[in-house]
């Protein structure tokens, strides 16, 4: 069997290319930053982001900073750097209380105003705009491109390869048992990662460590693999977590997987993983599995599709009101409670 094409490197494309192209295709850009308790990091990132590609080429339209319940000064380093700031528990309160990263990327659908969504982990010690440029790239000089994972090389102490270990231990070997047509993407734990606005809305997000595997299941469901898409963005160094801090990712990652392949029903959102301190102590330690709904409904497309020219009224399966398309060269339904996100954001002062 033949290996798929090597991933792209972010050398390949130059900020200021990508920004006329985006300037005459009047899209908008969101760079997103789900964070907690990562006043160490954040304000280098958010500066990064603002002085390179904001300010200086405006290749990106904002910078928001999801804060997911920070106990430091995340939220305040962040505003200073230049981001927007959203409390994840202020987007949407109506709905039923959510908890986990991909809660927070799912939220941030709901307050971001891009055409295009740029995420990014918030412990990157060594960040430089080129992670930025390099997932933009693809989805700005391809329209046939939906979604873009980066991809890099993860030191662990002394060893350059060493970092990934839930990658290789838990995803890797999913995705070549259930998922072999994902098999050749490299890092499918990334947290860097981009999309287009009307593929992101039209999949579901787990809400703990799962989301990065889910959503690259669901978007290659939805938009077939020949439409993602993977940068090399060289290196990456994070905070590593301790060994005991990896069963939780593990369980809940496996736990998306078997979803997805439709081996284990939607159990509940909770479940309890036990870990040994030592021989004689254990621990329960509680694992988010809830899964956020998608926020619109596809429309049929493609050859054969039954599709008529009149904007199609669906229900957003996250507040149930109807909305409509409203214009029939729309390929999603998007949700209503986005406007209304935004407008108590505005309010909240975030």
């Amino acid at each position: 069997m033949a290996f798929p094409p090597a991933p792209r490197h972010h050398r390949e494309f130059r900020a200021h290319d990508l920004a006329e192209v985006k300037a005459r295709r009047a899209q908008r850009v969101s760079v997103c930053l789900p964070a907690r308790d990562e006043e160490a990091t954040i304000g280098l990132l958010v500066e990064g982001v603002r002085r390179e590609l904001v300010d200086r080429v405006g290749l990106v339209d904002e910078v928001v900073v999801m804060d997911d319940g920070s106990t430091d000064g995340t939220a305040e380093v962040a505003r200073r750097a230049g981001a927007r700031v959203e409390a994840v528990d202020d987007v949407l309160p109506d709905l039923p209380p959510g908890s986990g990263k991909g809660n927070a990327l799912w939220k941030s659908l709901h307050v971001c105003r891009g055409d295009l969504l740029c995420w990014l982990d918030a412990d990157i010690r060594n960040f430089g705009p080129h992670f930025v440029v390099g997932l933009l790239g693809p989805l700005l000089t391809d329209p046939s491109v939906g979604f873009v994972k980066g991809c890099y090389e993860r030191p662990l102490h002394d060893d350059p390869r060493g970092g990934g270990r839930v990658t290789e231990l838990v995803a890797r070997p999913l995705l070549s048992h259930l998922f072999p047509h994902l098999a050749h993407v490299v890092q499918p734990l990334a947290g860097e990662y981009a999309g287009r606005r009307d593929v992101l809305d039209a999949v579901p997000f787990a809400q703990g460590w799962g989301v990065e595997l889910g959503l690259l299941v669901d978007v290659a469901a939805l938009i077939g693999t020949s439409a993602l898409a993977q940068v090399d963005l060289g290196v990456r160094e994070h905070r590593n977590r301790p060994l005991e801090e990896l069963g939780p990712q593990g369980l809940a990652i496996l736990v998306t997987a078997l979803r997805r392949a439709r081996m284990e029903r939607t159990g509940p959102a909770v479940e309890d993983l036990l870990r040994f301190l030592d021989p004689r102590t254990a621990e329960r330690v509680p694992v988010e599995l809830g899964e956020r709904p998608r926020c619109a409904r596809s429309r049929p497309t493609g050859p054969g599709s039954a599709a008529s020219s009149r904007p199609e009224v669906v229900r957003c399966r996250a507040c149930s009101t109807p909305t409509s398309t409203g214009r029939s060269s729309a390929r999603w339904a998007t949700c209503s409670w986005r406007g209304t996100a935004r407008r108590r954001s505005r309010r909240s002062g975030h």
